[in-house]
């Protein structure tokens, strides 16, 4: 690759990689059906004529918010992981969606409200995509609960899972935070109240 050539590809990098975070942002905040991409191109500081060479349609855009949303995850997973216990990661969890009550009692969970969405069309697999995402953090949390050495590890992980699916729907259509704050706040305490069955020696 010449020295001319590469900083065009840096360039074509960085452009796809500002769009797709702003499609992650945007459809967050507008949804599916009210996005277009030029507000997208928009939110990137993309030409709106570029978008197109990185992506054809709009769902090509939403499959890359999902890839986006699934970044995050595992980036926020990744830094817990680095804790020693299995409970104090499952407790920042909590603590890291609580962090983000603002924007939770404004436009929902990110991914769950695109799930949601997405669920409502009949033309695509997109719906199923962001399921995998969530489905990756049920995964992570039956771990942490199968850690822990309790019963049922993976329903927890639902209980777990539910409760903030439920308490950002309901700080969201209340516009409320501190609904998130409340409800975290009983998570800690029922994790806190789980324990292991003791082993009979």
């Amino acid at each position: 690759m010449t020295d001319s050539v590469k900083p065009r590809v840096a360039r074509g990098a960085d452009k796809r990689r500002r769009l797709t975070a702003a499609a992650a942002q945007v459809l967050h905040e507008q949804g599916v059906e009210r996005t277009t991409l030029a507000d997208i191109a928009r939110v990137a500081d993309v030409p709106v004529g570029n978008v197109y060479y990185y992506f054809k349609t709009k769902d090509e855009l939403v499959r890359a918010a999902l890839t986006e949303h699934s970044a995050h995850l595992d980036e926020l997973t990744r830094r817990l992981d680095e804790m020693t216990d299995p409970r104090d990661r499952l407790k920042a969890l909590i603590e890291a969606w609580v962090g983000q009550r603002d924007i939770a009692a404004r436009y929902g969970c990110p991914t769950g409200t695109l799930a949601v969405e997405l669920d409502k069309r009949a033309d695509g697999t997109l719906d199923a995509e962001a399921g995998a995402v969530i489905r990756r953090l049920l995964d992570w949390a039956g771990q942490q609960f199968r850690a822990l050495g309790l019963p049922d590890p993976d329903d927890l992980a639902v209980t777990l899972i539910s409760a903030y699916q439920g308490m950002s729907l309901l700080a969201n259509a209340l516009r409320d935070p501190e609904i998130m704050t409340r409800e975290g706040a009983r998570l800690l305490g029922w994790l806190d109240a789980l324990e292991a069955p003791h082993q009979s020696s």
